[in-house]
């Protein structure tokens, strides 16, 4: 799974800290998503689209193994 969090969290001019203090998680936890390192919960993927204002299928993008 890739994600576009960077590009999204750049539109805003957002960086990684204010992401996670919006989405309600650590600074860390952005920079394992935008590296593709972690698969979020339903909730936290909620949580962070919302924040971006865009879709989970905007946002994340699933590829076939």
């Amino acid at each position: 799974m890739r994600t576009r969090i960077k590009e999204f969290r750049a539109r805003y001019n957002l960086t990684q800290e204010e992401l996670a203090k919006k989405a309600g998680v650590r600074r860390e936890t952005i920079v394992f998503l935008e590296k593709g390192k972690y698969n979020p919960s339903l909730k936290l993927a909620h949580d962070v689209a919302k924040v971006l204002n865009v879709t989970l299928e905007e946002l994340f993008i699933f590829e076939d193994d």
